[in-house]
C-alpha cells in the first residue's frame, strides 16, 4: 500500500544458431522448477539416443509450448534443453518473421526449419510465438495481418511435415496461450504444454544458489531468508535483486553482498528509486498517519499479511509506502483474507479521514487496488450472494469488452463491490477509532524516525508479534 501524490494527467508507461557458443546454458543453470525439467528430460534423452525410443516406436513430441509469466525462465529452459542435449539450437523471436511484405515471414520460416533439418538433431525456438500464432480471423487481428496469417500458416505446414523421426524438436515461449490459434495446439504439433510457474519457497532459495555463485557474500547473507520476504518473485526477478545488491555493494566500497545491501535492493526494487523530496511538515505528518493506518490495520486484522517495514521517504511517485507479504506461498484466497487486504487498503484513507477530517489524493493507488479486488470478488470468484456462483467479467489482461453478463447483472456487479468496500472502510474506521492510542503512537514513532522495519513497528504500536513471526 503506498500514498501518492496526485497525478492531474493519466500516465500511460508504455536468428542464429549458438552451437559454437562458448559457454552453453545447462539444467545446472535453472533452479526452482523442477517439475518442468522433468517433463522436459524426455527431450533430452530423445534426442541424444533417438533410436532407444524408435524401437517402440514412440515418437517424440514434434512441439512442447512453455507457458508462464514474464521471467519464469521459459528461453532459459530452452537453451539448457539444447545445451543438455548438446545439439544445434536455432533461436528466433516471432515478431523477427512478421514484415510489411507479405510472404518475406513465411519464407523465414521455411529457410529455419530447412536449416534445423539439415543439422539434425536440432531445436528450433520461437519466443513469444503470440505475435504470430493468435487465433486467425480474430477480430483483433483484422487490417493488415495477411502476413501474419501466411507465416502461421507456414509453421503449421512446417510441424505437420515432420515425420518424427528427423529429430528436430520445436519449443515455442509465450505468456498468452489463451489467444493462440487451436491449429496449433492440436496433436502432432504443439503436442506438450508445459507451465513454467513462478517458484515456490524451496525453489526461490534454490535460484538464489545459482545467482550467488559468482557472488561474493558476507557471513550474515541467510537466502532462506531472502526468499521468505519474497514471495511471487520470478527467477528474472531474484536474478535482478542479486544484482542490484551487488551493485550497491561496489558503490559503498565493500568487498562482499551483505544483508544490508540485499535490503536497500529490495527496497529498490519493489519500491522505486528513493527521492530527495522535501515535503511540508504537514503533509509528512498526514503521510506518517495514512501509512500507520495502512499498517495497524494489518497488524490487528486476523490472517492478514505481516507489515515488514513502513516508511514516509518518498519512493517514485509514492510519498510513503507499506509493505505487507505472507509468511509463505499462497496459491488461493477466501473472501476473509481477500476482505481482510481491502481493510488494510482503506487504512491510510480511514486514518485521514478519522485525524484530519479530510480525503486526499494520496489514497489513488489503494482504491485502485480496493475495487479491483472487490470486482474480481463478486464478478469473477463467486463471493456474493446476489451475483452467485458466475464468472461475469473478463480475466486480467483480457480484453474488456470481452464481458458474458448482461448489463443488468454488470450493474449488481457494480452495487455489491460497493457494498463490499463500504462495509469494509466502516470496518476499518471502527478498527482504527478502537485503537486510537495505537495510532498516535506508531504515526508519531514514523514521523520521528522516517523508516521502521518489522520489529520496529510492531513494538511501535504496542501490539506483541505473533509466535509464528517472532522468529524471523
Amino acid at each position: 500500500s503506498s500514498r501518492t501524490r496526485a497525478a492531474p494527467t493519466p500516465t500511460t508507461i508504455s536468428t542464429n544458431s549458438d552451437a559454437a557458443a562458448e559457454k552453453r546454458a545447462t539444467f545446472a543453470d535453472v533452479a526452482g522448477i523442477d517439475e518442468v525439467e522433468d517433463e522436459l528430460s524426455e527431450i533430452v534423452d530423445f534426442l541424444r539416443d533417438p533410436g532407444k525410443y524408435q524401437r517402440l516406436g514412440a515418437r517424440v513430441p514434434r512441439g512442447v509450448l512453455l507457458t508462464g509469466p514474464p521471467g519464469t525462465g521459459k528461453t532459459l529452459l530452452a537453451r539448457a534443453v539444447a545445451g543438455e542435449a548438446d545439439v544445434p539450437f536455432y533461436s528466433a523471436a516471432a515478431s523477427e518473421f512478421v514484415e510489411m511484405v507479405v510472404g518475406v515471414g513465411a519464407a523465414r520460416v521455411r529457410e529455419l526449419f530447412t536449416e534445423a533439418r539439415r543439422t539434425a538433431p536440432s531445436i528450433i525456438f520461437i519466443d513469444e510465438i503470440d505475435t504470430i500464432g493468435r487465433q486467425r480471423g480474430s477480430g483483433a487481428s483484422m487490417g493488415g495481418h495477411d502476413e501474419r496469417e501466411q507465416t502461421l500458416n507456414q509453421i503449421l505446414t512446417e510441424m505437420d511435415g515432420f515425420s518424427g523421426s528427423e529429430g528436430v524438436v520445436v519449443i515455442a515461449a509465450t505468456n498468452r496461450p489463451d489467444i493462440l490459434d487451436p491449429a496449433l495446439l492440436r496433436p502432432g504439433r504443439f503436442d506438450r504444454r508445459v507451465a513454467v510457474s513462478p517458484p515456490d519457497l524451496n525453489g526461490r532459495v534454490a535460484i538464489l544458489r545459482v545467482h550467488t555463485r559468482q557472488v561474493p557474500l558476507a557471513p550474515d547473507v541467510d537466502l532462506t531468508g531472502i526468499a521468505k520476504i519474497t514471495p511471487g518473485m520470478t527467477g528474472a526477478e531474484l536474478a535482478n535483486l542479486v544484482n542490484e545488491a551487488a551493485l550497491l555493494a561496489v558503490r559503498r566500497g565493500k568487498d562482499a553482498v551483505d544483508m544490508e545491501d540485499v535490503r536497500s535492493a529490495l527496497e529498490k526494487v519493489q519500491l522505486g528509486t528513493r527521492r530527495s523530496l522535501v515535503m511540508p511538515e504537514e503533509e509528512r505528518r498526514r503521510t506518517s498517519y495514512h501509512e500507520s493506518g495502512h499498517a495497524l490495520l494489518g497488524m490487528l486484522h486476523p490472517g492478514a499479511d505481516p507489515v515488514r517495514k513502513i516508511t514516509i521517504v518518498p519512493h517514485g511517485r509514492a510519498l510513503g509506502v507499506t509493505v505487507s507479504t505472507p509468511e509463505g506461498d499462497r496459491y488461493a484466497y477466501d473472501s476473509g483474507y481477500l476482505r481482510g487486504r481491502i481493510i488494510g487498503a482503506l487504512g491510510g484513507m480511514a486514518a485521514e479521514e478519522l485525524v484530519f477530517g479530510v480525503v486526499t489524493t494520496g489514497a489513488e493507488s489503494d482504491l485502485e487496488q480496493v475495487t479491483r479486488i472487490a470486482r474480481g470478488m463478486v464478478g469473477r470468484w463467486g463471493m456474493s450472494g446476489r451475483v452467485g456462483p458466475l464468472s461475469v467479467l473478463p480475466p486480467d489482461g483480457a480484453d474488456p469488452m470481452a464481458q458474458y453478463a448482461s448489463q443488468g447483472t454488470l450493474d449488481v456487479v457494480d452495487e455489491e463491490a460497493r457494498r463490499i468496500v463500504e462495509e469494509c472502510y466502516a470496518e476499518a474506521l471502527r478498527m482504527l477509532r478502537d485503537n486510537r492510542d495505537r495510532l498516535e503512537s506508531l504515526a508519531t514513532t514514523l514521523l520521528e524516525r522516517e523508516t521502521l522495519d518489522e520489529e520496529d513497528a510492531y513494538r511501535a504500536a504496542g501490539i506483541p508479534r505473533r509466535p509464528d513471526l517472532a522468529k524471523h
